[in-house]
């Protein structure tokens, strides 16, 4: 089985930084793509950040230019940089690895961790 366990959130003043870590084990032969998605009180989760295999990155037009996310291949993590937090920012963040494969010739699933909270107060 395949585990995606976060870790960085908290609160956190208006202003502020945090750096959210998330780290997927067990049985990996391969992740796709890797993320950051968010889910306020009454509202719809949202997707924050995405990298691909190759390193390619997309990004909320809210968090531009606030938040970056990495990742690294070889230990199958991914990173949430997030700067200058604003209250609105405050939400249950959740990983998701995409089309995780187990082997070679097995078919790839999704898989998420089960959340972090960052709280921004004003």
């Amino acid at each position: 089985q395949v585990q995606l366990v976060e870790s960085g959130g908290g609160l956190v003043q208006a202003g502020g930084s945090l750096r959210l870590s998330c780290k997927a084990s067990g049985s990996i032969f391969s992740i796709n793509d890797m993320g950051w998605y968010r889910q306020a009180p009454g509202k719809q989760r949202e997707l924050v950040a995405a990298i691909t295999s190759a390193g390619n990155t997309n990004y909320a037009d809210s968090v531009k230019d606030r938040f970056t996310i990495s990742r690294d291949k070889a230990k199958n993590t991914v990173n949430l940089q997030m700067n200058s937090l604003k209250p609105e920012d405050t939400a249950i963040y959740y990983c998701c690895a995409r089309n995780v494969k187990t082997s070679m010739w097995s078919s790839g699933r999704d898989y998420w961790g089960q959340g972090i909270q960052v709280a921004v107060s004003s």
